[in-house]
């Protein structure tokens, strides 16, 4: 299966909403601690089974997340941890890039998610504890979320409602927001640790899954949040990112400091599907295809990124 090394430490990976062959990868050097960034394009051949570099874009500082826009096939997001956020436009030459750089974070910026609904806005989480909302067109932030006790690592838009997202946080509380309401409209306390991702269902707009530093993937339903209706136990270390499926209404997909990543079906009772051994080094991103199903991949800090096929053996030839 495909497999594509980087100069520096993989943070997070993002299929083309718009090209079935196409990925992003944010990479850091020195594992995000001190040092430059790189953004890095990238297209997978079909018929020879490879990752072949289109482009890249250098940062001063490191890349923690990648999103791409819903409504221009060339926009690129990337979350950096200087406190912007760099706007790529992969129609120009890299001279012409970033288009835009929002500096108004105070701290690392952690993750980025473009509104698949209404496809003009996109949501940034802090360090700085905070969630930003931005349009494309605007140099500045529409609004500023400030209720979070600690840094937030993750925000999700849900798929269904363009004006309702969830934010999960170090204060160890996932919020769900409403951007036409003055404060959080849900507090769950999701965990007893850090809670590092969240992502919403794609088929059942009020469940969602969290991924803590408590080893756990948790599922819950927002109209009844007391108990999740779904624990999943099996990693060995703290859960870095959560993802639902775009085509499997039960199937979750999570990587961890492990080294693994996991695929689960909530509603089983043997809910671990599919594990993968691939990295040997943290596994902080993942991805899933909306265009292709079964496609996945995945990146880490041993400087690789994989791509391949649910089912098979993401190192095999």
């Amino acid at each position: 299966m495909p497999v594509f090394k980087t100069p520096f430490n993989g943070y997070s990976v993002k299929f083309s909403p718009f090209y079935e062959h196409r990925i992003a990868v944010a990479t850091s050097q020195n594992f995000g601690i001190l040092g430059n960034g790189r953004v890095h394009v990238l297209d997978l051949n079909p018929t020879t089974s490879t990752l072949t570099h289109l482009t890249s874009f250098d940062t001063a500082d490191g890349v923690y997340d990648v999103a791409w826009s819903e409504s221009h096939d060339n926009l690129l997001i990337a979350a950096v941890a200087d406190g912007t956020l760099k706007l790529y436009d992969l129609s120009l030459p890299p001279q012409s890039n970033p288009v835009r750089s929002l500096a108004e974070h105070t701290r690392e910026v952690h993750s980025v998610d473009y509104n698949p609904v209404r496809r003009d806005s996109f949501l940034s989480s802090s360090w700085d504890d905070t969630v930003k909302l931005w349009t494309v067109d605007r140099p500045v932030s529409v609004r500023t979320f400030k209720e979070h006790a600690y840094c937030v690592y993750s925000s999700s838009w849900n798929p269904s409602h363009a004006d309702v997202f969830a934010s999960a946080s170090g204060d160890c509380t996932v919020r769900i927001w409403d951007v036409r309401e003055p404060g959080s409209t849900m507090i769950i306390p999701g965990h007893e640790h850090e809670i590092l991702s969240c992502d919403w269902n794609k088929y059942d707009e009020c469940l969602l899954a969290t991924g803590s530093v408590d080893k756990t993937v948790k599922v819950w339903d927002v109209r009844n949040y007391r108990v999740p209706i779904s624990v999943l136990n099996g990693h060995g270390y703290a859960v870095r990112k959560v993802k639902c499926s775009p085509h499997r209404r039960n199937m979750v997909m999570s990587c961890s400091y492990d080294m693994s990543v996991c695929m689960w079906d909530f509603m089983v009772e043997d809910a671990l599907v599919g594990r993968y051994d691939h990295h040997t080094e943290f596994a902080v991103g993942i991805d899933m295809s909306v265009l292709v199903e079964g496609l996945l991949a995945s990146t880490g800090w041993d400087e690789l990124v994989y791509v391949w096929q649910h089912g098979t053996d993401p190192r095999a030839p």
